[in-house]
């Protein structure tokens, strides 16, 4: 089994089949200072997207009035991360793009997407047009790349199920970065644990770049839900089992629930009580983990 264990420090009797997972509720901006130096082999996380949803949390992240100010926010936390990471470890970041306002300070509901209303729309951004893409995950990846991290890899997050839009002048996005930063040059990863097979199934080869991975909601109560199945494999090249793993943005709880499960430690930081909360209920339902995912 596992434990929900104090927040400064795991319990000693964690081994490789009892896994324990920490929930600190507040905000990364403050509560990854309480954790030591490189004591986690990888972070996996997806931090709130910039300008795409209302959490309704008062100085949450992702809802600064500037691309330049969410920028700075999202790549001083990972400089703490980096602090916090061995020198061998790995940061695997999940970002999503978004669209300029055009001078829209709301966004209505959508009958296909009803998540996407929002009582606030940040200005466009100096330099941009109405209707241009942002780019805000290469924007994020190059400010992380100059603060000192290693970019290693973009992954293609193929979402096959993805969301419909209400769009007739642009394809429809059904897609997302993974990206792969190191903290040093030489680090963990082990490729032999999430190769894939080969075209004609006989065989495996060294995992690709592109990753179809269907969304999944979880209990229609976080509508920005990581799936396991695109967690997984960050979990199993960036850690051995009975490693450490970090999330500054543990949302309800999948990237601790999928450690558990692949008999990993895990500490999260979520700032939403209501997210915390749901993260806390799932985490305590899960009995022996196991390392099929």
């Amino acid at each position: 089994m596992y434990s929900i264990d104090s927040p400064l420090s795991f319990a000693a009797e964690s081994t490789p089949d009892a896994p324990t997972c920490r929930l600190l509720l507040g905000d990364s901006r403050l509560a990854l200072s309480q954790l030591k130096d490189e004591s986690f082999h990888t972070c996996v996380t997806s931090p709130p997207y910039w300008g795409l949803r209302d959490y309704g949390i008062e100085g949450q992240i992702g809802a600064e009035p500037e691309l330049g100010e969410y920028l700075e926010d999202i790549t001083g936390i990972f400089r703490e991360v980096r602090r916090l990471l061995r020198p061998d470890g790995t940061l695997w970041l999940n970002i999503g793009d978004s669209y300029t306002s055009g001078g829209r300070t709301w966004r209505d509901t959508d009958k296909k997407n009803p998540a996407r209303a929002m009582s606030y729309r940040p200005p466009t951004p100096v330099g941009l047009k109405p209707k241009d893409l942002i780019g805000v995950p290469w924007r994020l990846a190059f400010a992380l790349q100059a603060d000192g991290w290693y970019l290693r890899s973009d992954i293609i997050w193929h979402k096959p199920n993805c969301q419909p839009e209400s769009v007739k002048d642009r394809p429809t996005q059904s897609h997302e970065y993974l990206f792969l930063l190191t903290k040093s040059e030489n680090y963990y990863y082990d490729h032999a644990a999430i190769v894939e097979p080969t075209q004609d199934g006989k065989a495996t080869r060294n995992r690709r770049t592109v990753w179809p991975v269907n969304t999944e909601p979880y209990r229609g109560a976080h509508f920005a839900v990581f799936p396991p199945a695109l967690i997984a494999p960050c979990i199993k090249a960036g850690s051995p089992v009975g490693g450490h793993v970090l999330d500054p943005f543990f949302g309800t709880g999948t990237v601790g629930e999928t450690s558990l499960r692949l008999r990993r430690n895990c500490t999260g930081v979520e700032l939403n009580p209501e997210y915390a909360a749901l993260a806390e209920t799932r985490l305590q339902k899960l009995r022996l983990p196991t390392l099929a995912l």
